[in-house]
């Protein structure tokens, strides 16, 4: 695959990332037991959803130039693999959990594979070096 590719293939994954993250309170509404975590009264859901839907705001302006954002990518992948690891753990060791291994939780980790495999693993590798290239 092409470095221009693979790039196009990456700002998509970015939008369908972040258009994922935007989805995220109106998932745990209409799908909860692959979605939300609490029942009944609690702030941490709100709390959630905010962080989330910052990041899917910024993941959506990344796609613009995903070169220039490499480590909201990176931070994307590994903040979210680790987050659906957790998850599943909860998930299989808490009753009634476990829907979130049908919900969130193959969400999260798809978002990161697919992340990590179109993003680039070095910036100097994916542009072209410009200026002043030293004194040999």
């Amino acid at each position: 695959m092409t470095l221009t590719d693979r790039l196009r293939y990456l700002r998509v994954a970015l939008i369908l990332s972040g258009l994922a993250c935007l989805a995220l309170y109106p998932l745990m509404v209409f799908w909860p037991s692959g979605w939300a975590w609490h029942t009944g009264h609690s702030d941490y859901p709100m709390m959630i959803v905010g962080i989330y839907a910052t990041l899917g705001v910024f993941l959506v302006l990344a796609a613009r130039d995903p070169l220039a954002n490499l480590s909201l990518i990176w931070f994307t992948v590994w903040s979210s693999a680790i987050h659906a690891g957790i998850m599943s753990v909860q998930a299989v060791t808490q009753p009634g959990q476990m829907g979130h291994l049908a919900g969130d939780v193959p969400a999260l980790f798809m978002a990161a594979i697919a992340l990590a495999i179109l993003t680039p693993r070095a910036q100097s590798a994916a542009r072209p070096r410009t200026g002043n290239r030293g004194c040999h």
